[in-house]
């Protein structure tokens, strides 16, 4: 599992260098090719390899001609690439996401689990400041048990 938060660079040429604790996660269980998509536009998602294609093997389930099924892969394919941890631990982030969700210099890595995902520092704290977790969210929550 990913877990908790590290700020990091994208470097001039798009470049994320991935924080040691998540590297050491990466080297420890997936290795060095991963998937980096979006399903918003305003955070890169990065997948190591083998979990993108637990997502791809529940999208085969959903029938070819479900609207739901069709717009996730539209969105996750405009935005989304290949990537592959070069040997400084660094990943190429696609520029036209990059350029959406504004990640090219200060950003937040933050883990979700089975990815990682990348957000404008800015952007995102003014978020979290903006729509706090609420009394009604945490309800939500204890009712499907956490």
């Amino acid at each position: 599992m990913f877990r908790g938060n590290h700020t990091a660079r994208v470097d001039e040429k798009g470049r994320l260098k991935l924080p040691a604790e998540f590297k050491r996660r990466v080297d420890e269980a997936y290795g060095p090719q991963f998937y980096i998509t979006s399903k918003d536009g305003k955070r890169a998602e990065i997948y190591p390899i083998r979990e993108w294609e637990k997502v791809e093997a529940k999208l085969e389930q959903i029938p070819s001609l479900n609207p739901a099924r069709k717009k996730f892969l539209d969105v996750t394919n405009y935005y989304g690439q290949m990537a592959e941890l070069d040997a400084a631990g660094r990943l190429l982030l696609p520029q036209i996401l990059r350029e959406s969700a504004k990640v090219t210099a200060e950003v937040v890595v933050l883990g979700a689990q089975t990815y990682l995902e990348v957000v404008n520092h800015d952007d995102f704290k003014a978020k979290l400041d903006a729509e706090p977790l609420s009394e009604a969210d945490l309800t939500t929550l204890a009712d499907l048990g956490l």
